[in-house]
């Protein structure tokens, strides 16, 4: 039977890395963010989750930087409050799942992959039962209208189109 978990904040992340300058890597996450999923270990491919995540509440660590990713020429938080994501559906592969599902940014919906591992359920020494999920997929962000960039020297672009999302995720239930 299916069970409903809501994510607990204080142990999950939804983060984000894009390359810089082709040189490395800039990672992110968001603090601010709330859900819930439906999981049930007999029938895995019957999970369903709901997330929504604060746009402003992006951090990298650099004020400056963070300002500019909050501006109409990435997120534009102040128009698009929220980042949002919804299973369609769900499928095996092995023992991890793919969610598939519905990923909203700056207004636009696509459809994205996540291949996610899940881990439990167990119960913790407070009695709560406890799920986690994690995974990582890349998007391109053209694809959700995020298009500012600027061009190196040498033709590179400043900011990677390509963007890894990463989730590490743990639900919270009740035990019964």
């Amino acid at each position: 039977m299916s069970k409903t978990y809501e994510i607990d904040p204080h142990h999950t992340e939804f983060g984000f890395a894009a390359r810089h300058m082709i040189v490395t890597n800039v990672r992110g996450t968001f603090s601010d963010f709330s859900g819930s999923f439906n999981y049930d270990p007999a029938n895995p491919t019957a999970f369903s989750a709901e997330v929504a995540i604060k746009s402003a509440s992006i951090t990298t660590r650099n004020e400056q930087r963070d300002t500019h990713l909050k501006s109409a020429d990435f997120l534009d938080a102040e128009k698009f409050p929220e980042l949002t994501f919804k299973t369609t559906r769900v499928e095996a592969k092995g023992d991890s799942l793919v969610l598939h599902g519905d990923l909203a940014i700056r207004g636009v919906t696509k459809e994205i992959a996540l291949p996610v591992e899940v881990n439990g359920p167990v119960t913790d020494p407070y009695g709560l039962l406890r799920v986690g999920i994690e995974g990582s997929t890349k998007i391109n962000r053209q694809d959700w209208g995020v298009a500012f960039n600027g061009k190196l020297a040498t033709g590179d672009l400043i900011v990677s189109d390509e963007i890894k999302l990463t989730i590490a995720v743990e639900g919270t239930r009740k035990a019964e």
